[in-house]
This record gives structure tokens, sequence and C-alpha cells, in this order.
């Protein structure tokens, strides 16, 4: 059964970066190396049929015995989710500059245990309908690039992970719909605008839901937008990305009597002019942040911070990022429902400027995020 489409890097699905001979995965090539499954089961999937797989593989790769899986069988998630990833066209390094439907604009993945992931500012498909004047190379330095790869266990772990395919300079998935600025549009805006003046402050450096500046003050748009597109933006992108968060939540929660949130993200190493209220701020390894504990036990974020530093780590906590929109609307810890969010900084696995893996550094971060998530599982907030 042949690849429903072309080529891509292997590290696009968060494999081990061990090539097909020419780069790629092409088109009747088995995948080696899938996300949790190591190197050494090939799997040949039938994207025009997501949920089958067309090889006998060994129930070992999901943690049975030495058998082997029938053909057509339902998909384990991880699998699932790989050929998710390849009907998006995620790219990684390259970009895509097309408009997925609406039903590619989210991916979420069920998982089985407490724990949930979301990763909303790694979007790499940039809709036809953008309008941006600038370059694509410009716009995609907004991205927290490659952060699906680096959590690309987490389905093989019975985690929830819920991703956004769309860009965050398109629409910030982590802000609320009430972050807007009404001067970039061309009428009336009829949702209600948020008079708050710490937010606001956030919106006037221009990253409100819609942005208006890139990080370094560059304008996006050399033109006013049009109400209905940023309303179309909404049900597009926010909508289904927060339905799809607060669903895994919720369920995690009903299974569980609790849930932990971990709401993923990077940051650059050293912040810009307009991304941040400290520009020039040279950034620790990672920064915890659960709103002054508002979202989050503190114990359980002070717990986060701790494996980090066992493990060479420099980490921040609360400052300079304490987290945003979807930590305070999911987080509720008199609830048993903890919110917690967490910057990773790009320089530990990336080239900020290329954009391009550091497989070393990718390796050792996505083996240590592996292990902190497999201690979270092992834990009962209450008790």
């Amino acid at each position: 059964m042949p690849w429903a489409g072309p080529g891509f890097p292997l590290s696009t699905f968060g494999g081990g970066g061990r090539p097909a001979r020419d780069g790629t995965l092409g088109a009747g090539r088995p995948f080696l190396g899938a996300p949790g499954l190591g190197h050494a089961s090939f799997i040949h999937c039938e994207l025009s049929k997501p949920l089958s797989c067309s090889v006998p593989l060994p129930l070992s790769t999901f943690g049975g015995g030495d058998d082997t899986l029938p053909l057509a069988m339902p998909m384990h998630p991880v699998l699932q989710l790989i050929s998710q990833r390849f009907q998006h066209a995620q790219p990684g390094v390259a970009g895509v500059a097309h408009a997925p439907t609406a039903a590619q604009m989210v991916t979420s993945v069920p998982g089985t245990s407490a724990v949930v992931l979301d990763s909303p500012h790694s979007g790499t498909c940039y809709p036809d309908d953008f309008g941006s004047c600038l370059p694509l190379a410009t716009l995609r330095q907004a991205e927290d690039t490659h952060v699906e790869k680096i959590y690309a266990f987490a389905p093989s772990l019975g985690v929830s992970w819920v991703e956004a395919h769309f860009p965050r300079i398109y629409l910030d998935a982590n802000r609320d719909t009430t972050e807007v600025d009404t001067g970039m549009m061309d009428g009336n805006w009829p949702l209600p605008v948020t008079e708050d003046q710490v937010v606001l402050q956030k919106v006037r450096l221009g990253k409100g839901l819609i942005w208006k500046f890139t990080d370094a003050g560059v304008p996006i748009y050399e033109r006013a937008l049009s109400v209905d597109e940023l309303l179309a933006r909404i049900e597009r992108c926010w909508k289904p990305y927060h339905a799809a968060v607060a669903k895994a939540i919720d369920a995690a929660h009903a299974r569980h009597g609790y849930s932990i949130h971990i709401n993923c993200h990077s940051m650059p190493a050293v912040a810009a002019s307009h991304a941040t209220l400290h520009p020039g701020l040279v950034h620790a390894d990672f920064v915890i942040g659960d709103r002054d504990g508002s979202t989050a036990d503190t114990r359980l974020s002070q717990r986060i911070c701790a494996f980090l530093r066992e493990r060479g780590y420099s980490v921040d906590y609360n400052h300079p990022y304490k987290g945003v929109e979807l930590v305070r609307r999911y987080g509720n810890p008199a609830d048993n429902r903890h919110s917690i969010q967490i910057e990773i900084n790009r320089k530990l696995y990336m080239d900020e400027q290329t954009l391009e893996l550091d497989q070393a550094g990718y390796l050792r971060l996505t083996k240590d995020l592996q292990a902190l998530v497999e201690d979270l599982l092992a834990l009962d907030p209450r008790v």
C-alpha cells in the first residue's frame, strides 16, 4: 500500500532522525522510528485509511508480548498521530503556506491517564487567507518550532495530546477572544473587548489574539483586517482548539478524579523587543508557570522545577512567564484540575535562525521530558 503523499524528513514525525537513503520518507518507503516505538519497527500505513495498518507489528511495540498484530486492526494512538501529521504536511524546517480544512486545524489524541499535554504554538500550516506582508521565513520566527516533536512520546504513555496546526502569528490560541486590538480592523468588532490593564499591555505590544507585530516589532500587515475574517479565524482555530483541550481535561478528570495539564511552549534564548514586557532578558533553560499558584498546586509546580534542576537545567518559576489563557481557563486546583505552563529555551534543541534541530540537544531534552511526564503519571496530587 503506497504512501499517499510526498516525502518528509523523519524528524517531522518525532522519530530519531535516521532518514531513508534520500533523507526523506518517500512514496512507498517504510517509516523507520516512530515516536515512542524505537528504531526496530518498520511501519507502513495507508494514509487514505488512517485507522488501519498494512503490516503485522510485534505486540512488544505496544508493551505486550512477542506475537504479532493482525492486518487492518484499529490503529494505536501513536500511529494515528503519525498518520495525522503526515496528512497535515507538518514540515518542520521548511514551513507550509496553504489552507488546511477546518478539521485539520487541530489534532487531538485521546489518552487513558490523568495527564494532558497541549501545544498551541507549534503549528506550521499558514492559511491562504493570512494576507500578511511578510515573507514566510520571517513569520516562522514566531513559532514554538518542533515542540510537537519534543513531546511525541506522549500518546505512547497514555497521555492525551492536543496540537494546533495553524500558526500562532495567524491566531494565538493562548489568548482570550477579548484580547483584540480593534484599531487593526476595518469595522466594528461585535464581541467583548477586555478592559484589564495588565492584559492590555500585551495587546499594545501587538501580541493579542491576532498579532499586530512580530517579536522584533515589524508590522505583520499592510492592511486593515476585516471583522469577518477575524471572526472566521476564531471559528476555524480558537474554538476547535479550546474545545479539544477542555474535552481532554474533562475526560482525564472523569477517569481519575484529578487532572494534570501541561501547556507546552518554547521561548527564545533572549527576549526580543516586542515579545514580552522584559525585552533583552536572558532566559533560563525552563520557565515553569502556574499564575502564582492560582492554576495548580504549588507543590506540583515546585516538583517539576526540582525535577528539571536535578537534571542540570536552570529553572525560573513564574518569571517572566506565569502562564496565560490556557492555564488560566482550565486550571482549578481546588477541583483537582492542575494546569502548568512549561517554557523550554530553544537554544537547548535548535538553531533559532535556521530552525534546524540540534539532534544531541533534542534527544537529551526528549529523554528528560519523557522522564518528567512518567514522574507525573505516577503522582496523585491529592495525596
